[in-house]
């Protein structure tokens, strides 16, 4: 996969790109990184890259006739390829008027060969770039941030981290909070002990079996691969009714989960 990263800021991308499975998978020939300075693209002395907009209002606005030129010059496909779906490939604008980012999402822009992000700053972009350049535009959360910079970090590593070769055990990817297998879709299954399937993951512990006076849950300890499962099954449930609720709606859920999350409901009533 190729990432073009379109910025007034390439040096931010210093810290992140060079880190963790973002540096690995760019050191495996998985994934090349490229950042593009917009000032590089205009035209007189003060390298101008905004302007006020049309009708006043608060703020600056991204001009359009630098990010025309910087996506004409990297190559990417024409807009009208990439909506039929003749390449894999897509241009982002990052905003926080976009589509929240999900990780299903996130497996859908890991299946592609290219992805341009542009990194929105000051009061928003020009909207011709958003109706004829961009492909869509995502946001990481319901809150606003000064720029795009950090939005498309954090969809890097999520994107690149599902590559094949990226992660170490790729079977780690599936039992991870939000994801949903299909091999999984029996959540009652006894082929997995481990499998989040929509929900968000179960807890770890790891040695020593007891700190300081708290201890391992003895199911962990016992070595019964279903009594393991079903304890993580109802924590990973327990955790997901109390941070995240909204979840539960798309998840699959078996006759075990609802019986285990009525009680749950009970027990938070009383």
């Amino acid at each position: 996969m190729k990432a073009d990263i379109v910025t007034i800021f390439p040096d931010f991308f210093r810290g992140p790109l060079e880190h963790g499975i973002t540096r690995r998978a760019q050191e495996l020939g998985l994934a090349t990184i490229q950042v593009h300075d917009l000032r590089e693209y205009t035209h007189d002395r003060h390298r101008t890259v905004d302007d006020r907009p049309f009708g006043g209002g608060e703020g600056m606005v991204l001009k359009p006739e630098p990010l025309f030129e910087c996506l004409e010059s990297v190559g990417i496909a024409p807009r009208k390829e990439r909506l039929a779906g003749q390449v894999k490939e897509s241009v982002i604008l990052l905003s926080a008027q976009g589509q929240r980012f999900t990780q299903g999402l996130a497996a859908e822009l890991a299946l592609l060969d290219r992805i341009v992000f542009v990194c929105g700053r000051y009061e928003g972009v020009d909207e011709r770039v958003t109706d004829y350049l961009a492909d869509r535009e995502i946001s990481i959360g319901d809150y606003v941030l000064s720029g795009g910079e950090m939005a498309a970090a954090v969809i890097i590593e999520a994107v690149i981290r599902l590559l094949p070769g990226a992660v170490g055990n790729e079977a780690s990817t599936q039992q991870e909070s939000f994801t949903v297998d299909a091999k999984l879709k029996n959540p009652s299954g006894a082929d997995s002990t481990c499998g989040s399937n929509g929900l968000l993951d179960y807890p770890h512990y790891t040695r020593p079996a007891d700190f300081r006076g708290m201890s391992v849950p003895e199911a962990l300890m016992s070595g019964n691969h279903e009594e393991i499962r079903r304890w993580r099954r109802r924590r990973a449930l327990e955790k997901t009714w109390r941070n995240r609720p909204d979840l539960l709606e798309g998840a699959a859920l078996s006759e075990e989960d609802k019986k285990v999350l009525a009680g749950i409901r009970k027990m938070e009533s009383s």
